[in-house]
């Protein structure tokens, strides 16, 4: 999204990884004994639909509907046909590689459709403290084998919407080419990903920085090897293609070629300069490289642009660009070739914040354009196209713009376009809050209007920094980068809006009344206006605040416990108290600036506040706090702590750091004293949760290590003991920012995480969770039919897809499906469902929204599963212990 993106995500990480950053995990860490098994916890996102820049789509051109896109910091997703959905394919990234979130490239193997490969890390710079790596995968990301570079990758790093960066050699598939940053140059694996080298015959590493002054490193890093495409026409099956064009990121020297299969490599000759080629598509069947240039690397800066076109048999150069380039005040990035009809090309204005992003389009190879809209009578605009963002309605940013701007906007960072190669009419493009598409793009040409609407149901991308859940009203509120934050009445439901009135850029704290869970308050970001904002209906409607003298960003916020009183320690300013809501506020005295606060949950005059070490307690409501005499606390500012709901003076405190103190304390005296925990190792955040059935304490959790192991773990007994409550699978990088449990449903926990949305999870655990919407164990009346089909299959796996039909007279009301395998497959990945399974007995339930079956309707999922030589497919199937058909 913008600019304030990237700052979201370090300052994330700032609080709790860049400080001497986690510790590397040992593969071979042992589990603790209070382990429960994987499967008794259920994992789903809170629905946002998006949320984040996409900076790369990827269409399989083997194999119809298989598609990728890739993410900034959120890792990277399948599209599933079938539920017209994305599947996340890198929850399994743990806490040490917490950069392998990021994702620079992916490559989408044609040959064989089944591999498919993703160039993962954050940054180039310091902030990222682990190299990259190339992952591969044979069965379409279900499972990954990791190849470490010797050098990092930058998934969040300027210039990251060029591409694509890693490519696979469509005839020798073994053979594939990554363009690698900071001056690494050109490198090549000939073993489908295992190993890597260096190409030293590739003369230019590229010198484009988008800041060489810039003394983090992060803007003045070079963006080195920017796309690489292979010329089809110029290879046969098992040998490798002998054309190679590959984009730099130098503006004199911006496009090389290789015609002896990497060999040796040239400037291609005549080539326009002043500009950095974004993208460089090959259209083989009419002999075009078509390029899409801009001034800078992109993806939020970007003055000017140009469109070429390269005759790949004369050497001949031409200009199609749409415009005159003295009118532009953007470059162009997005580009793609139609497959089924290759003359016809697209291209993006992906700079063009205002008043939109432009879509170009031609049919003759670019001889002439269109435009997705353009100005009638200034500033009236007429759109080739009509906007549906139904399914995701905070995309209109609650905005009321003047012409021309228009809400929901076209987009902005447009730099992923992509045309379905088996499909003329579908295209997707991503913007920096979501993927949009249509299904009837063709109608541009025929002068009729095409349908835009999101295409974004799966992939959750938001940062986020804060959560509550109140005893009353809504379960969820969030706080989050860049798109400030929702309040979710239904987790299974994209709320109608952000919050709004102020719309923050990114809200960094949430507080309630504890006593009174109507009254809410957040603070964070605004490039002007106020940073803090209230709301006395649970967050559904907020009003602004106002702010002390010299405040520059949210900070964090407390409430008192009746709602009487706040403390607030914004950024640029001191701790700050005020009585009602913040019309005026007072310094706070004994508590240096920069403080973490939080509020007592009993007592409204109680507030507690740590810096440095030290834990300060305000007894008078925030005007004067006193440093307890509490040590042995971390050293450090990674900390986060919380009252307990109920018991005054009962404070639990996470944090620290590798190099000093670190893990959990607790504190029944109002953090006078504290006792670590010696039963965890590390921990960052803490939440409460509703008590176990018999509990007479509310149940912990804390993303932690216990035992050597990595994790979200759960207590039921006040410390304890501990179960792990996540897996190897469920893991999401960094979830050190928040964490809490329901106060309503027992089990059920909260998950931060930086770039992968709210994760939450539910217990099978005995005691255990809320039912799911069509009860426990459905049972269905009438008759049923199933289809089950193996629609991909290699060494040890394959991939199944399953559809569930209603041949009944009545709907149904949740469902839950069995079968036996018979020879020992095991299930590690299903999607559209959630699933069980001991021994050879599965056991498949819907999920929250595919529940309902109408009478004669089908529901479907599908999953991965390893297997042995042999695969029979079961022939039994019970849908609520009844039999069904099997077609």
């Amino acid at each position: 999204m913008r600019r304030t993106r990237i700052l979201t995500a370090v300052l994330a990480l700032a609080a709790g990884l860049l400080a001497g950053g986690p510790p590397a995990l040992a593969a071979d860490a042992p589990q603790p004994a209070t382990t429960l098994a994987a499967d008794t916890y259920t994992w789903k996102n809170a629905r946002i639909d998006g949320g984040g820049f996409v900076p790369g789509i990827v269409f399989n051109r083997g194999e119809k509907d298989l598609a990728y896109a890739r993410t900034d910091i959120g890792g990277a997703y399948r599209w599933q046909e079938s539920t017209k959905t994305w599947i996340p394919l890198l929850d399994s990234v743990g806490w040490d590689d917490w950069g392998h979130t990021g994702v620079v490239s992916l490559a989408s193997d044609s040959a064989d459709p089944d591999r498919v490969y993703a160039a993962v890390g954050t940054y180039t710079n310091d902030w990222d403290p682990t190299n990259g790596a190339v992952l591969r995968s044979t069965d379409r990301g279900a499972s990954w084998k990791k190849a470490d570079l010797p050098f990092k990758l930058g998934g969040n790093m300027p210039g990251r919407g060029m591409g694509e960066r890693l490519a696979v050699d469509p005839h020798d598939n073994d053979v594939l080419y990554l363009g690698a940053p900071s001056g690494h140059g050109l490198w090549r694996s000939t073993d489908a990903g295992a190993t890597w080298s260096e190409v030293t015959a590739f003369p230019n590493p590229g010198n484009y920085a988008q800041d060489p002054s810039d003394t983090s490193g992060y803007a003045s890093d070079n963006q080195g090897i920017v796309w690489v495409t292979f010329d089809e026409s110029t290879g046969s099956a098992g040998t490798a293609t002998k054309t190679v064009y590959v984009g730099v990121a130098d503006k004199e020297n911006a496009v090389y070629r290789s015609t002896d299969a990497g060999a040796t490599w040239q400037r291609v000759a005549g080539q326009p300069t002043g500009h950095l080629a974004h993208k460089g598509v090959l259209d083989a069947e009419n002999g075009y490289l078509y390029l899409a240039y801009s001034d800078t690397g992109g993806p939020y800066d970007g003055g000017k642009g140009r469109l070429y076109r390269y005759a790949t048999a004369t050497g001949t150069w031409t200009d199609i660009s749409p415009v005159a380039e003295a009118d532009t005040y953007y470059g162009f990035s997005g580009l793609t070739v139609d497959r089924q009809n290759p003359g016809t090309v697209m291209a993006t204005a992906y700079s063009s914040w205002w008043p939109d992003t432009q879509i170009f389009r031609s049919t003759d190879s670019g001889g002439t354009w269109t435009q997705a809209w353009s100005y009638t009578s200034y500033p009236d605009r007429e759109n080739r196209y009509t906007m549906d963002v139904s399914s995701s309605p905070w995309l209109t940013w609650g905005a009321n713009p003047s012409p021309p701007e228009q809400t929901p906007k076209l987009g902005w960072m447009t730099e992923a376009l992509e045309i379905d190669p088996f499909d003329s009419d579908r295209m997707m493009y991503g913007t920096g809050a979501t993927i949009y598409g249509t299904q009837n793009l063709t109608n541009w040409d025929d002068d009729t209007s095409f349908t835009i609407t999101p295409m974004v149901r799966g992939l959750e991308e938001t940062a986020v920094n804060d959560l509550i859940s109140p005893p009353s009203g809504a379960p969820l509120i969030s706080a989050l980068g860049d798109i400030g934050g929702f309040r979710h009445t239904d987790l299974t439901k994209v709320p109608p809006m952000m919050f709004t009135q102020p719309n923050f850029t990114s809200t960094t704290s949430l507080d309630f009344a504890e006593s009174d869970p109507n009254t809410v308050v957040r603070a964070g970001n605004l490039d002007s206006g106020p940073h803090i904002a209230f709301s006395t209906d649970n967050g559904a409607n907020w009003f602004a605040g106002t702010d002390p003298s010299g405040v520059s960003g949210g900070g964090t916020v407390a409430a008192a416990a009746d709602g009487s009183r706040f403390v607030w320690s914004p950024q640029g300013a001191g701790v700050h108290y005020a009585t009602g809501f913040g019309t005026s506020w007072s310094a706070s005295s004994g508590i240096p600036a920069g403080a973490v606060v939080e509020s007592d949950r009993v007592d409204p005059k109680t507030f507690y506040g740590f810096k440095s070490g030290k834990f300060y307690v305000s007894t008078d409501g925030g005007a004067t706090f006193t440093a307890s005499s509490a040590t042995g606390l971390p050293a450090g500012d990674s900390v986060r702590f919380k009252a307990l709901p109920g018991a005054k003076g009962d404070v639990w405190l996470a944090g620290g750091a590798s190099d000093g103190p670190y893990g959990l304390w607790h504190s029944t005296d109002s953090g006078a004293t504290f006792t670590k925990l010696s039963n965890v190792d590390e921990a960052d955040t803490v939440g409460f949760g509703k008590a176990a059935p018999g509990a007479s304490y509310q149940t912990l959790f804390t993303s932690a290590e216990i035992d050597g192991v990595r994790g979200i773990f759960r207590s039921t007994d006040k410390g304890a003991t501990w179960t792990r409550v996540n897996d190897d699978a469920h893991q999401w990088g960094w979830t050190g920012a928040a964490i809490t449990g329901d106060p309503r449903v027992y089990g059920r926990v909260y998950v931060a995480t930086n770039g992968r949305g709210v994760v939450y999870g539910d217990t099978s655990d005995t005691g255990g969770t809320e039912p799911d919407p069509g009860g426990p164990d459905p049972e269905p009346t009438g008759a049923c039919e199933v289809t089950y089909q193996v629609t991909n299959q290699w060494g040890d796996g394959f991939q199944a897809d399953v559809q569930l039909t209603n041949t009944g007279p009545t709907a149904w009301n949740g469902w839950s499906l069995t079968w036996s395998f018979a020879d020992g497959q095991k299930i590690s990945q299903l999607w559209n469902g959630s699933h069980t399974q001991s021994g050879p007995a599965v056991t498949v339930r819907n999920t929250d929204w595919n529940g309902t079956v109408a009478a004669g309707s089908s529901a479907a999922f599908g999953f991965t599963a390893s297997r042995s030589a042999a695969n029979t497919e079961p022939t039994a199937f019970k849908l609520g212990g009844k039999t069904c058909a099997v077609k």
